[in-house]
Parts: structure tokens; C-alpha cells; sequence
């Protein structure tokens, strides 16, 4: 068995003993856990400078150019209803450990093929692979992270995904560059999907090395294991056995629950909550925007050099404001960063579409989509994730956030499937403003249903989840 990571120094035990527990630690276990969802930041990004040529490879029509878009999704929905039983059976590290193996397989897979239908399939087992990270790595860090590191370290979720999108803008942009249209038609696209190979292969490696959460361990009868971990988290074994006391009350209030019991009427607001979430975050069209974005830009009236280099200025974006998602979700909170978010997302989306008429270059719909992926990237984006990975009880928290999950990637693949057809069909305008629909309804049901988290431990949630609608 692999040694869990161990880091101290002198500087570190002073700035952990200000603010009781081991920082180092927990941060480090974070970032190797996050990096899954480094997986799904490249795949939903390699697509989107992979499907033009595509489209000329295999003569897609744009019904099969969103079914080749979209089988991702299929896949993912899959693993993340095996992953939620597997997660809950045998544990979060080993299941994450499987999403890596299945992800670099169907990466490499997905370079290889010569048809559609070998495309479609391997990138269905890709997804399965991203469909079990996505959702099991912030579950990971929420059992694990103290309340007040929490957001923060929650967060770092949505960081790798973006980092791994804006590394594969920069990927695409190069191989689009480095030769001809025809090359890329013909070999370009087949280097785009082998080089996600990579963080697969770095994730597989790593995850070994990291520990079980404590609350999976509580919730499996082995509670010295628990308390072992606690103890390397808080450096005080008092503070772990109390906090090791409070998870197994919590875990006795649920014991002997089934799937069943996810839909049991003291759940019924978190479910809620956590379904409408997650399908509305999909539904403001931001994976439209990752999947499609050169096509996009060019129907925008952009060159096809231009189109990937605006990518490029897209993975800046990103990254940068999610750095300002990490630190803005344990200061200003869950709930008010929804509600700032959704509208300011809402108004973005207006004028992306507005522009498709308004604009022949393309330049002011780059403009507007760089604002609205600030806007989600700071608030929305990381914010889901944390609140997905919190508003559960412990016994059912893995099948719990499955569902709602699964609420995503039905959100998502209903995007990714339907958007190349209406923007074909019906224009960028009324597209991007349908997403700007979708946008401001999810802060109409922030504004009345979810509550605000920040700062309170997971049973404090759970009591706070209890209250009626």
C-alpha cells in the first residue's frame, strides 16, 4: 500500500497551529483529488477544436456533429450513476482511481478510430471515466476539508477543470496552426484527443498516495482509520475525536438507507435544490460555449485563425477568474455569489446574442463571451460544485449528488446535442438569448430556495436542509 502523502515544515506548523489544523496537508490532498476534474476541463474543451474537422472528415451533418458532441455526455452520466454506488462500496479514492484507468482509455481510443460510430463509442467510455471524477472529487474534499477551508478547497474542483480547458485551447490553437487545413482533417484532430492521455496518466499515478475520507471510513465500521486521518488533518486529537463523534451521530441518524431514502421527504429540499442547480447551470450555456466556441466565433464572422486564437484569450479568462472564485467563496458565500452571478450572466448572454446581429467582425461577441465566462468562472461555476458536495447528508451523500449530477448531464447533453442544429437554424441571437433565459431563472431559484452555507459544518447543513420548503 502506498504511503499517504506527509509534508511539514517549521513555517507551516506555525501558520497550522493559528488556525488548527494541518493546511499543508489537507491542501495538498485537495489539489491531487481536484486533478480529475483536470480530465473533464480537457475533454469538454478538445472537442471544440476537434469538431470542424470532424465535420469535413466525416461529413457530419449538425445532428450527428452534436451526437458526436454529446456521447461524452452519455458516458458521463453512466459513470456517475456507477460512480455514486462504487464511491459509496468501495470508497472514494478507489473509485477515483478507476475514473483515471477508464478516461485514458477512452482518450487514447477516441484518437484512433475510423468511424463515427468507433468515435461515438470511445468517447463514451471516456466519459464514464469524467462522469465518476466530476462528481466524486469534490465529494472527496467536502468529507475531507475542514468547514472554513472548505469553499475554498471545494473550489479547486472547478480550478482544474478550468486549467485543463484553457491547456487545451492552447493545445487546439497550436495543432490547428502548425499545418494545413487538410492535415488537420486528416491527422490534427487525432493529436488533439491523444494528448488527454497526459493528466490521465499523472492522475492514476498520484491518487494512490492520498487517504481515505473520514467520513467514508465512519460510515464503513472502521473508525480507527477514521480518527487516524482526522488527527493528521486537525493536529489535535481532541478536537478529532469530537469531530469524529459528531460524523458518527450523524451516520447513526442514517443508518441501514437505500437509494430509496434519497427521495425520502427530509431530503426532498436538498434534492430539489441540488437538481434545479445543477440542470440550470447547463441550461445558461456555458458547455455550449466550451464545445462550440470557434464555430461560434466564425458564424460570428470571425477567420478560421482568429476563431482558435480567441480560444486562447477564453482559457486566460478562465483560469484568472477562477482564481477569483476560490477566494471569493468562503468570503462572500455561496448564495449571495449565485445571485450575483446568475444575472450578470443572464445580461452577458443578452448581449452575445444581440451582437450576432448588431456585429459583422465577431469582435464584440469574443468581448461579451469573455465577460460572461468571467462572471460564471467567479461565481457560478465554482459555486455548484461546493454547493453539490454539501447540501447532503453523509449516509446518502455519494447517490445523492449522483442524481444531481446526472441532472447536469442531462442539462448538458440536451445542449451539446441541440445547439449546432439551432444555431444553424434559428440564428445566434435567439440561441444566446434562450440561454439567457435559462440564466435568470436559476437566480429567480436561488433567490428563493437556497439557503446560505458558508462557514457551517456538514451536519450543520444537514440540520439547516431539514427545514420545510
Amino acid at each position: 500500500m502506498a504511503k499517504s502523502i506527509q509534508i511539514e515544515s517549521s513555517a507551516q506548523k506555525k501558520l497550522d497551529k493559528q488556525v488548527g489544523v494541518n493546511v499543508r496537508f489537507i491542501t495538498l490532498v485537495s489539489i491531487v483529488v481536484a486533478f480529475g476534474g483536470l480530465m473533464f476541463g480537457y475533454d469538454t474543451a478538445v472537442i471544440s477544436g476537434a469538431i470542424g474537422f470532424l465535420d469535413q472528415r466525416f461529413a457530419l451533418s449538425p445532428s450527428m456533429s452534436g451526437w458526436v458532441v454529446s456521447s461524452l455526455l452519455l458516458g458521463a452520466a453512466i459513470g456517475t450513476a456507477a460512480g455514486g454506488y462504487l464511491s459509496d462500496r468501495f470508497g472514494r479514492k478507489k473509485t477515483l482511481i478507476l475514473s483515471g484507468v477508464l478516461f485514458g482509455i477512452g482518450t487514447i481510443g477516441s484518437a484512433l478510430p475510423s468511424s463515427v460510430s468507433l468515435l461515438v463509442l470511445t468517447r463514451i467510455l471516456g466519459g464514464i471515466g469524467v462522469g465518476m471524477s466530476v462528481f466524486i472529487s469534490p465529494l472527496y474534499i467536502a468529507e475531507t476539508a475542514p468547514a472554513h477551508l472548505r469553499g475554498r478547497l471545494g473550489s479547486m474542483s472547478q480550478l482544474a477543470i478550468s486549467i485543463g480547458q484553457s491547456a487545451v485551447f492552447i493545445v487546439n490553437y497550436m495543432i490547428a496552426q502548425s499545418s494545413t487545413v487538410q492535415w488537420n482533417v486528416d491527422v490534427g484532430w487525432r493529436w488533439m484527443f491523444a494528448l488527454g492521455a497526459i493528466p490521465a496518466v499523472v492522475y492514476v499515478i498520484f491518487m494512490p498516495f492520498v487517504t481515505e475520507t473520514p467520513r467514508w471510513l465512519a460510515a464503513n465500521g472502521k473508525r480507527k482509520e477514521a480518527l487516524s486521518v482526522l488527527n493528521r488533518i486537525n493536529r489535535d486529537e481532541e478536537v478529532s475525536r469530537k469531530e469524529l463523534e459528531e460524523i458518527e451521530v450523524s451516520i447513526r441518524q442514517h443508518k441501514g438507507t437505500t437509494f430509496k431514502d434519497v427521495f425520502k421527504k427530509e431530503n426532498k429540499k436538498a434534492l430539489m435544490v441540488g437538481v434545479v442547480i445543477a440542470f440550470m447551470t447547463q441550461w445558461a450555456g456555458i458547455n455550449a460555449i466550451m464545445y462550440y466556441a470557434p464555430e461560434i466565433f466564425k458564424k460570428s464572422g470571425a477567420s478560421l485563425g482568429s476563431s482558435f486564437l480567441n480560444t486562447v484569450f477564453m482559457g486566460v479568462v478562465i483560469v484568472v477568474f477562477t482564481f477569483v472564485g476560490l477566494y471569493l467563496m468562503d468570503k462572500a458565500g455561496r448564495r449571495k455569489l449565485f445571485l450575483i452571478g446568475s444575472l450578470l450572466m443572464a445580461l452577458a448572454l443578452f448581449l452575445i446574442g444581440l451582437s450576432f446581429k448588431t456585429d459583422t467582425s465577431g469582435t464584440m461577441v469574443l468581448v461579451y463571451t469573455l465577460f460572461y465566462l468571467a462572471f460564471f468562472m467567479a461565481t457560478v461555476g465554482p459555486g455548484m460544485w461546493v454547493l453539490l458536495s454539501e447540501i447532503f447528508p453523509t449516509k446518502i451523500r455519494g447517490q445523492a449528488m449522483a442524481v444531481s449530477t446526472i441532472s447536469l448531464w442531462v442539462g448538458d447533453y440536451l445542449v451539446a446535442h441541440s445547439f449546432p442544429v439551432f444555431l444553424k437554424e434559428i440564428g445566434g441571437m435567439p440561441t444566446f438569448w434562450f440561454f439567457a433565459l435559462g440564466s435568470f431563472l436559476m437566480w429567480l431559484f436561488t433567490y428563493k430556495y437556497v439557503p446560505e452555507t458558508k462557514n457551517r459544518s456538514l451536519e450543520e447543513i444537514e440540520q439547516l436542509f431539514q427545514a420545510k420548503l
